[in-house]
């Protein structure tokens, strides 16, 4: 696998509903198809769960409105204390999640303990936005009427989720949604559909009524979440994933006017400018590039760094990358898992191949191993020119191209030819400019001398192609209300 792997292995117990969740009831597909789950370090079978079809997503999203004025209804402290409760039971379950997140998505285990911990936040959080749900009352101009303004949930919402954080995906949707007071139809990705449905069933022990959150796990995911889109019963779609289908679905909420978040493709760069303290840089250069593999959206995928400290930095970094443990996410000493199939890791390895078909050179890395599991190792690539593919696409896979530059214009630039703009990282020692890159850099979020910006607290979300909307923070619950005004005359 790398200069260092792992062949120990802890196999805890993974218990989990394999059946669809609908109306408060765990239920085969009508059809009683049903398909595996794989685990991505060994390519076996670890789990067979309910491919569910349209006839399961209509009766999913019968369920969601058939609760929607009920939940709609229901008092802001008592939505709270359940989504209190379920935060308090993930934490709990800490453990039994973490197993199961590392064994159908190859994270190791304790980066799958860290996404417990991070994605149970979300319900903390949103626990405490419930009570917080805010209006107004003011005069108008003229003094003749009084303006009240509430605010209401927006109704059924469709939440779809990748693979990649299977728990905080569905934490960072369900709890604005749950806490505003909306029903949900849930579609978790088709590789992670075991963390998926113990939430369900965690959020099943803390009291959500029966309909109020509906999951179902398919193969089909475009029949079954089409299904929701053109029903005319469901108010929003959030949806994190690819900018592809992000358009797909933007294209099919504007039949009905639908509410829209969507959170969807990176391609962050990651700047190291020429007073940057290198020790400081390479540390979040790790953070940045290899949580969860570099399977992250937030992910550093272009690494510009001045001509002056290129050499110095690229050397640091790959000591660091080649030293890092490769092996199953179960393993006793694993610090990077698997890719999560074969298709994620040829796309890896293609791009890998094309920028050293262009005169990149790998200084660690950059070959798939044998055997089984989809694994890569971490690469580190110097002289990359800026025409190859992967300066360009989303990498989603452990590899660091390191690309030179001489000004802060320059590089300014280069970061901004791309289509995308989720999030940045700047590394240098002068507050000014730090501030000002930032500000010039077409991103949602930027990471200054630091490579990680997720955090329940924040509004997480991007401009451009990267999506529309935010998720987390204060703002996060805005997504899932709208707003009502009451013209009241003054008597």
């Amino acid at each position: 696998m790398s200069a260092s792997s792992t062949t120990s292995l802890t196999r805890p117990t993974i218990t989990a509903p394999t059946d669809l969740f609908i109306a408060g009831t765990w239920t085969p597909a009508t059809s009683d198809a049903r398909f595996d789950v794989i685990d991505p370090a060994s390519g076996e079978v670890i789990a067979r769960v309910a491919d569910g079809g349209i006839a399961d997503a209509e009766n999913a999203m019968a369920a969601a409105v058939g609760a929607a004025a009920e939940w709609a209804a229901t008092p802001p402290r008592a939505r709270s204390e359940i989504l209190r409760t379920a935060y308090e039971s993930i934490m709990a379950r800490s453990e039994e999640l973490a197993a199961i997140i590392t064994a159908e998505m190859g994270k190791p285990l304790a980066d799958a303990r860290g996404e417990v911990a991070y994605g149970a936040e979300f319900f903390r959080w949103f626990s405490e936005e419930a009570v917080r749900i805010s209006g107004d009352h003011t005069l108008t101009g003229d003094g003749k009427n009084r303006i009240v303004v509430t605010r209401a949930p927006v109704g059924p919402c469709i939440l779809v989720t990748p693979w990649n954080f299977p728990l905080a995906m569905g934490t960072r949707k369900i709890g604005p949604a749950l806490a505003a007071g909306c029903t949900v139809v849930f579609k978790p990705a088709e590789q992670t559909p075991l963390t998926a449905l113990a939430l369900a069933e965690i959020l099943h022990d803390a009291g959500v009524p029966r309909g109020v959150v509906n999951v179902v796990t398919t193969t089909d995911a475009s029949g079954v979440v089409g299904s929701w889109m053109s029903s005319g019963a469901a108010r929003k779609i959030s949806f994190t994933g690819s900018t592809a289908v992000g358009k797909i679905l933007l294209e099919q909420a504007a039949s009905t006017v639908m509410r829209t978040s969507m959170e969807l493709g990176g391609n962050a760069p990651f700047i190291v400018m020429d007073d940057a303290d290198l020790g400081r840089a390479v540390d979040g250069a790790m953070v940045a590039k290899m949580r969860n593999m570099g399977e992250a959206c937030t992910a550093a995928n272009r690494f510009f760094v001045h001509r002056s400290v290129t050499a110095q930095f690229a050397d640091k970094l790959a000591e660091r990358m080649g030293a890092l443990t490769v092996g199953a996410g179960n393993a006793h000493g694993t610090e990077v898992g698997p890719l999560i199939d074969d298709a994620g890791r040829s796309k890896v390895q293609t791009l890998v191949d094309d920028a050293l078909g262009r005169g990149a050179r790998a200084i660690v890395g950059g070959v798939a191993p044998d055997g089984p599991g989809y694994f890569y190792p971490p690469t580190v690539l110097t002289d990359v020119d800026s025409t190859s593919d992967l300066m360009s696409q989303e990498i989603f896979g452990p590899v660091a191209a390191i690309v030179p530059f001489d000004t802060e214009d320059e590089v300014i630039a280069l970061a901004n030819d791309t289509e995308w703009g989720l999030v940045g990282y700047v590394f240098t020692q002068d507050i000014d400019r730090a501030l000002r890159m930032g500000e010039r850099l077409e991103v949602g979020m930027v990471g200054l001398n630091t490579g990680l910006v997720s955090n329940p607290a924040a509004p997480f979300g991007g401009v451009k192609q990267s999506g529309l909307g935010r998720e987390g923070g204060k703002v996060g619950i805005d997504e899932f209300l709208e707003y009502k005004y009451f013209a009241i005359p003054r008597g």
